[in-house]
């Protein structure tokens, strides 16, 4: 039940993210954003973990800001990947990977103190 809580949690920050961030746009019905979502989650899981590997240092210099950079190099990874998905430019991305990046924050914030 988690899983499908993160992951339609995922779905909806992509939706915010095509509505606020002029550059993104998700091609569809709402299938589609559950669609990008996994689709985002797996190549996060696989390839982000390998860069956020190599990228540590890079990561501890810039006190975690680097983050940002490599989701927005996994969202475009993802727009690549997909024909559902389309980014025009990688400052598109960068604002995406922050609004995506705040919401699942706070559904985790908010998934845990329901458990709680």
């Amino acid at each position: 039940m988690r899983i499908l809580l993160r992951w339609a949690s995922m779905a909806l920050a992509f939706w915010v993210a095509t509505q606020l961030v002029p550059g993104i746009k998700v091609e569809g019905s709402t299938w589609s954003y559950f669609w990008i979502a996994l689709l985002f989650g797996a190549i996060n899981v696989t390839i982000g973990s390998l860069v956020r590997v190599f990228t540590f240092p890079a990561v501890i210099l810039t006190l975690g800001l680097f983050l940002i950079v490599v989701n927005a190099a996994m969202i475009s990874l993802t727009a690549r990947w997909s024909d559902l998905l389309t980014v025009e430019d990688f400052w598109s991305a960068i604002f995406a990977a922050l609004i995506i990046s705040l919401i699942n924050w706070l559904s985790t914030k908010i998934f845990k103190r329901a458990s709680s």
